[in-house]
């Protein structure tokens, strides 16, 4: 009723009576206009005080909160790229090392290789050379062997076509003499 009143009482404000109306007790009453508006202000101001102070605090808090979050967030999108990008240039770097071991391994395959062959060689070479020193010992030995049976039989059958036997040293050395002559002409 208090505000039907005061806002039918706005729409005949051209009427002289408008500030009568408002004292009237029937109509609007100027003291309970004061005292509400007083009282809204006094209201506004206890609450300026005691809610609206800590309420933009906590409103302030938040802001500030919201805002560490966000840096810290800022930072640890920062800081797992910076440790991605490590990681990629250590996983790079490892794949460099494993190249590289793999090309040394080869390198060292190679170089085993051509030392086994190398060293097969000259085992080979070694084998020839000694199996040609007995194979010369031996005709050596065998040349002797049949020298010697041949100064044997040459004797006997000197001895037996002279018909008499000539001294032992003197034969030998006339048998070596013919073998020599018979050598060189081999």
């Amino acid at each position: 009723m208090f505000l039907d009143t005061f806002v039918l009482g706005a729409t005949n404000v051209a009427d002289a009576g408008f500030l009568e109306k408002l004292n009237n007790p029937d109509g609007l009453n100027l003291g309970d206009i004061l005292v509400t508006v007083f009282l809204f202000l006094l209201l506004m101001a206890l609450l300026k005080k005691f809610a609206w102070g800590p309420l933009m605090g906590i409103m302030d808090q938040r802001a500030e909160m919201i805002s560490n979050e966000i840096e810290a967030a800022e930072k640890s999108r920062i800081e797992s790229k910076d440790l991605l990008e490590e990681q990629r240039n250590l996983l790079k770097e490892a794949r460099n090392d494993a190249q590289s071991i793999v090309e040394n391994a080869h390198e060292q395959g190679e170089k085993q290789r051509e030392d086994i062959i190398k060293a097969a060689r000259n085992e080979v070479v070694r084998l020839k050379e000694e199996a040609m020193l007995e194979i010369a010992s031996e005709k050596e030995k065998a040349v002797s062997a049949v020298r010697e049976e041949f100064v044997s039989l040459s004797i006997l059958a000197a001895s037996k076509v002279l018909g008499k036997e000539i001294s032992e040293d003197d034969n030998r050395a006339l048998i070596e003499e013919t073998i020599a002559k018979a050598g060189d002409a081999l």
